[in-house]
Parts: structure tokens; C-alpha cells; sequence
């Protein structure tokens, strides 16, 4: 039986070309269309859809209210749709933060021309998210993180090797049959993580779980529109014990800081294990067949510059992404795990270092804070 999907789009272009996308695929059945946020609350009780797309701007009732009204009386998977621009990754983060699972930069000009990559990503999106319902309806860490009035922490980033970090309780660790009860005793020198299709959520649930004191500097490679990644390394900052920021060529790794690989470029790293230090570049035009950041790419790097002393995790992602990078880190040492299908909007750069025996666990992402604590023995 096909999915059954509502499109929710104040222009009616874009609906009707959505509309008309989706249903190509036999495992899709578009059952209706709203133009504005208060219509689509309306029609989610009516036609108990299995997945909505859902614009941001809209008349009436915007899109991150509708979320939050869907999610408190009917969740559903929620697909968003935002322009490529600051105002539009705040408001996208925003909606990530009320409920939705995942979003799409918001291309007039692809939907028009019927580009086949583009019309392969929507339906595959739409697909992975209905698949997806057991998911829906938990609440962003980012929502949680900061009790109502609290100011956000503000850090200072400097290009130096040292960063003064404040002390916090160490998260609770329930343990369960994924999480590891005790470290292996390896010794490391960065976390590293990457991430696609729903990894903004999986990212937050991991980082704002990880106490200032972290002693280790983190590597975060997320699929994302340039436009995207600094707001949300500012989100992920003011949400977060640890310091995060967009990662800038010349960063000297710090420990307690996450560095987000920056969208539409390539971060790589560079230097000895002491003094690290990110190399950011321009995407070359002959690597059209890599993501912009890649995960391999970084991998392969933190492989040159630190051996086997790191941790490397893939999470939720389509695609194969950081399978290469990961084969590289482990024929060096390092140890790699993965999120588990369960919990994974999308499985496929899990299941990729799984299938070829890289990822040494599956772990459910409620665990993987805990378990990455005890493994690097952080009190």
C-alpha cells in the first residue's frame, strides 16, 4: 500500500509540481493539498496522512506553527521545504526544533526543469520519512537544553591550542544492550562525526549530552546548504555544554570543541596530532560526485593526521557517505560505530559501514553520548 502524503504550499506552482512528482512513485499516493498552515492542521485529523511536506513561509498560519500544532494534537513525519537563506535556516531550525524530521532547500528552478537527481531526492525523502512515524512526536533536545529565560553561554573562539572549558555533570549513562558498559581502554585524540538526512536532530541529541569538560576536540561533518551550517553551529552553541562553531581554515583543535565542517566546502586537517589544524577549501569542480562537505574526505584526513586514536560514529544519512573514510581510520586503528536502523530517519550510511564490517556496534542514538563517554573514560 503506498504512503499517503499531504503537500502543504501557499504557491500553487509548486504545490501541483510537488504533487505531481510524488505520485510518479507507486509507493506514494498524494491524498491533498493546503495552502497555509491552518488548512493543513485541518486536513492532517481529515485524511491521517503518513507524511507531510510542509512549507515555512506561508499566509494565514506559517509553517513552524503548523508543526507545533500538528505535533501536539496528530504527529506525523514532517518534510520542510526553506529557502537558501539565513532568515530560512533559522526558521528551518526552528521547525526541526517543533517537530519536523527533516527538510529540503526550497529550488524553484529544479522543480521546474524536472531534474532527475531532484525528483529522485524528494521522493526518496518523502519515502524514508513515512517510513518513519515511530519517530515522530519526541522532543528536540534543543527545545530542552535551556530553561525559559536562561541566557545562552557565549564562547569566544581564538586559532590558538588552548580553550578554558567550565565543569558539568556528567549525563546520566542507562545502560541497555547497545551502549557499552565499559571502555575498552583505547586511547584517543578527536571525535569524530558524520551525518545526512535527519542528522541535524541526531547531532543534537549526541552534542548537548556531552559535558563542557569533554576532553577531546570534535569533528562534525553534516550534510547541509552553506547558508545552513552557521546558524546551526550557533544553535548547537548556545544548546550545548561544549563549545560548537562553523570550523574556519587555521582552527588549531581544541579539546570541548565541536568544529562544523562548513556547507558547500572541504574540511580537511592538517598538521601533527599535537597541533592540529583545519584546512578549509574550496569544493573543487571535478568532485561533482562528492557531498559539499564530505564525509570521506575529512575522514581520510583525520586518518593522516591522528592514526587510530580516534572515535569515528556515522549517523543517520542516505547515501554512502563516509564509508571510504571510515575503511581508511580503521586500517589505522581507529574504532568506528554506527547508529542503528531503528532510530535512523534514513539507515544508509549506517548500514554502509555496517554491511562492509567497518562499524564495530550499532547503537541507538539515545545511547551514543553515554556510550561515547564511557569509552573515552570521561568522569
Amino acid at each position: 500500500m503506498a504512503y499517503r502524503v499531504l503537500v502543504v504550499d501557499d504557491s500553487s506552482f509548486f504545490c501541483r509540481r510537488v504533487k505531481e512528482i510524488l505520485n510518479q512513485d507507486s509507493l506514494l499516493d498524494v491524498v491533498g493539498t493546503a495552502r497555509n498552515g491552518e488548512q493543513a492542521i485541518q486536513m492532517v485529523q481529515e485524511l491521517k496522512p503518513d507524511v507531510v511536506t510542509m512549507d515555512v513561509e506561508m499566509p494565514v498560519m506559517d509553517g513552524i506553527t503548523a508543526v507545533k500544532r500538528i505535533m501536539s494534537v496528530n504527529p506525523v513525519p514532517i518534510l520542510m521545504f526553506s529557502s537558501l537563506t539565513h532568515d530560512g535556516a533559522q526558521a528551518t531550525l526552528d521547525a526541526l526544533d517543533a517537530g519536523a524530521l527533516d527538510f529540503l532547500p526550497k529550488k524553484f528552478e529544479d522543480i521546474a526543469a524536472n531534474r532527475k537527481e531532484s525528483i529522485s531526492l524528494l521522493q526518496s525523502r518523502v519515502r524514508a520519512l513515512a517510513s518513519k512515524r515511530s519517530l515522530v512526536g519526541r522532543k528536540s533536545p534543543l527545545s530542552t537544553a535551556r530553561s525559559p529565560g536562561s541566557t545562552p553561554r557565549t564562547q569566544v573562539f581564538m586559532r590558538s591550542s588552548s580553550m578554558s572549558v567550565e565543569p558539568a555533570a556528567t549525563p546520566s549513562r542507562s545502560i541497555n544492550k547497545n551502549t557499552f558498559e565499559r571502555s575498552s581502554g583505547k586511547r584517543y585524540s578527536v571525535l569524530a562525526i558524520g551525518t545526512s538526512t535527519g542528522g541535524p536532530v541526531a547531532l543534537q541529541k549526541v552534542l548537548t549530552n556531552l559535558p563542557a569538560n569533554f576532553p577531546h576536540p570534535i569533528i562534525l561533518v553534516q550534510h547541509m546548504p552553506g547558508s545552513f551550517t552557521s546558524a546551526f553551529a550557533q544553535r548547537l552553541n548556545d544548546a550545548c555544554k561544549i563549545a560548537v562553531k562553523e570550523a574556519e581554515n587555521g582552527d588549531r583543535l581544541a579539546a570541548g570543541c565541536a568544529y562544523l565542517a562548513p556547507g558547500g566546502k572541504q574540511m580537511l586537517v592538517e598538521g601533527s596530532s599535537r597541533d592540529a589544524r583545519l584546512k578549509i577549501v574550496e569544493a573543487d569542480s571535478q568532485d561533482h560526485l562528492l557531498f559539499k562537505p564530505s564525509v570521506d574526505l575529512t575522514f581520510s584526513a583525520l586518518a593522516n593526521t591522528f592514526g587510530g586514536d580516534v572515535l569515528g560514529i556515522i549517523l543517520t544519512g542516505m547515501g554512502s557517505d563516509g564509508k571510504e573514510g571510515s575503511a581508511t581510520l580503521k586500517k589505522r586503528g581507529a574504532k568506528i560505530w554506527a547508529q542503528d536502523e531503528n532510530t535512523s530517519i534514513v539507515y544508509g550510511m549506517p548500514q554502509a559501514v555496517t554491511t562492509a564490517n567497518i562499524a564495530e556496534r550499532n547503537i541507538a542514538i539515545d545511547e551514543i553520548a553515554a556510550s561515547i563517554l564511557t569509552e573515552m573514560q570521561v568522569k
